[in-house]
């Protein structure tokens, strides 16, 4: 699908704010509430808006510790890669899980209440996936950015 320039700009204020009227969208985009209606059905449908969600606050829902795990796997098999994946997607604490390449397979940032909450994930769920053979992790010290928003030009 090729994006017009009023798709982009459209796309660009739902995610600064997806709870805006069509109204209002209409009103910033010179078109008719019509038209970014269908807009809107027309980028969901070819897939391009994904869903909505709403963001949290993490330290108001007492979630507070970001860390980032590297993963090592102890054979790079399809098999091994698949059952990794699936295990891991099902636990709460991972936010995101990416393969990567360089020393470490896969990269996941893990959200915990704290450092106890972490040790816990570690020797009860992340540790005892099959395939694991080494993981190394980092503690967020200062978030400097986090944005979900993608700029679309």
């Amino acid at each position: 699908m090729t994006l017009d320039a009023t798709d982009k700009a459209l796309l660009n204020l739902l995610q600064q704010d997806c709870k805006q009227t069509n109204k209002q969208l209409s009103l910033q985009l010179n078109l008719s509430v019509t038209a970014v209606y269908e807009r809107i059905k027309k980028l969901e449908r070819e897939g391009v808006i994904q869903k909505y969600v709403t963001l949290l606050n993490k330290e108001k829902v007492n979630l507070s510790l970001v860390v980032f795990c590297q993963i090592k796997l102890v054979q790079h098999a399809k098999e091994y890669l698949t059952k990794f994946e699936n295990e891991v997607t099902q636990l709460e604490e991972v936010l995101e899980c990416f393969h990567v390449s360089g020393e470490y397979d896969y990269l996941l940032k893990v959200i915990v209440r704290d450092m106890e909450h972490f040790r816990t994930f570690m020797v009860t769920k992340l540790t005892t996936l099959q395939h694991i053979g080494s993981t190394q992790s980092s503690f967020v010290i200062n978030e400097v950015k986090n944005t979900t928003q993608i700029s679309v030009s």
